[in-house]
């Protein structure tokens, strides 16, 4: 589906908007670029991504909450791992227009 196909639906355009936002931050581009390989434990990931596990938790919750990331529960761990690895290809997109 394009955006052309969908530009009349306004609960998909909220939607990819809300995802979009939601990985508007360069902590959340951090760990998108850590997930890319798999599934990963709240502890890889703020420890990879050089944060706080406080920080780390709170960019996982809103990138879950707006349907970016899914997590897995397996006994004391939480696993997070991409919803939509596609979304990858936006964040490449992106940083081809940046200037390097």
């Amino acid at each position: 589906m394009t955006v052309l196909e969908i530009s009349t639906d306004q609960d998909v355009l909220e939607e990819a908007a809300q995802m979009l936002k939601a990985v508007a931050h360069p902590v959340r581009l951090s760990i998108m670029s850590l997930l890319q390989d798999g599934k990963m434990t709240v502890t890889e990931i703020f420890e990879r991504a050089g944060v706080e596990q406080a920080v780390a938790s709170h960019h996982l919750s809103i990138m879950k909450d707006r349907g970016v990331l899914l997590s897995v529960r397996d006994g004391k761990n939480m696993f997070y791992s991409l919803k939509h690895p596609k979304m990858l290809q936006i964040v490449d997109c992106v940083y081809d227009c940046c200037e390097h």
